[in-house]
């Protein structure tokens, strides 16, 4: 078993990330650490080239993404945790890769087609290829399981046919080049939406900071976010279909669900009937329980930079060693001649 996974080091971590994503990455650690397998977590700093950047803010959320993560659980020991910027196998992996990638299984991708808009002509080439970057991310380590949420099932899908098709051309039955890697679909991946809109996911780009929860807020800033997230004025109803045409209760039971490992039925079992004057400081004390330790390990570690490098550098050396047997298989294969 081998997991790979990477995220952007864009904004600030929220937690829309944590219960989403990151939480995840601790239980996939631990699970492939069990078995004899190895779970890589890469700062996926090449992706962010994608969009336009600020140098130095990449290199400070890069940091910043680091602390987030072992704060929250991720073990270096572990797990190898590592940015792409330091495993130049990646964007290597990938120009090779473009050969067998195809314009238009690109052109389809819905992700694309979303961050373009109707400027296409004036998107970045990485923009577009951004896709066999990360197919390129997970056949380097010959993975065979990839985390995915509902918006990157399709990038992964990609990954695949990049894979089959190299194999197909170059490689043979008994000996493929690449494993395709499956999905692992978390079976209640909590969707997390913005604490001012119930229909929008929380994000990092949301221009308003009381919209999302971030894991480096302090206690008071949590309960104050909560407090003035947006509601209804109806009491909470005691069943899940009363929160059917109500995004905002919904969003707010589904946190406080996913932070107890509760079902939102067992949530509703307690507080239904109650008002939000009630279930709001309910929640809110909930949130600074849970994130309050994970705020003060990443304060703790955030200006440590000499071991976030560290951090970052052994899980860069231990990844190019692991990636380096596939990149020289690709170059065979391809008729390449390095030495």
């Amino acid at each position: 078993m081998r997991v790979v996974s990477g995220i952007q080091p864009t904004g600030k971590p929220h937690l829309g990330n944590y219960l989403g994503a990151i939480r995840n990455y601790v239980a996939l650690q631990d699970d492939a650490h069990a078995v004899g397998g190895e779970c890589l977590i890469f700062i996926a700093d090449l992706h962010a080239l994608s969009m336009p950047h600020d140098p130095a803010e990449l290199r400070s959320s890069t940091l910043e993404l680091v602390a987030t993560l072992v704060a929250c659980g991720l073990d270096p020991d572990k797990a190898i945790l590592f940015n792409q910027a330091q495993v130049p196998q990646h964007p290597e992996l990938q120009w090779l890769l473009n050969g067998t990638a195809r314009m238009g299984w690109l052109n389809r991708m819905t992700q694309w087609k979303d961050k373009a808009g109707k400027n296409r002509e004036g998107q970045s080439v990485a923009l577009f290829t951004y896709p066999v970057l990360q197919a390129a991310d997970v056949l380097l380590y010959q993975a065979t399981h990839v985390p995915v949420g509902e918006d990157q099932k399709q990038h992964l899908e990609l990954a695949r046919d990049i894979a089959q098709k190299f194999n197909n051309d170059f490689g043979t039955e008994d000996a493929p080049i690449f494993t395709l890697p499956d999905p692992i679909i978390p079976a209640e991946a909590a969707r997390i939406m913005s604490l001012r809109d119930g229909s929008a996911k929380m994000s990092k780009s949301d221009p308003s900071d009381m919209s999302r929860i971030n894991l480096s807020d302090d206690a008071d800033t949590m309960a104050q976010k909560v407090k003035k997230a947006k509601t209804d004025p109806e009491p909470l109803p005691s069943e899940e279909a009363g929160l059917a045409e109500r995004p905002e209760a919904k969003n707010l039971v589904g946190i406080y669900a996913a932070l107890a490992g509760q079902s939102q039925a067992e949530v509703l079992a307690q507080y239904g009937g109650q008002g939000f004057g009630a279930f709001k400081p309910a929640l809110a004390d909930l949130l600074v329980a849970k994130l309050g330790p994970i705020r003060d390990r990443f304060v703790e570690l955030k200006d440590d930079l000499e071991t976030l490098d560290a951090i970052l550098a052994r899980g860069a050396a231990k990844a190019r060693e692991r990636g380096t047997p596939t990149l020289e298989a690709v170059y065979r294969a391809l008729g390449l001649v390095r030495h």
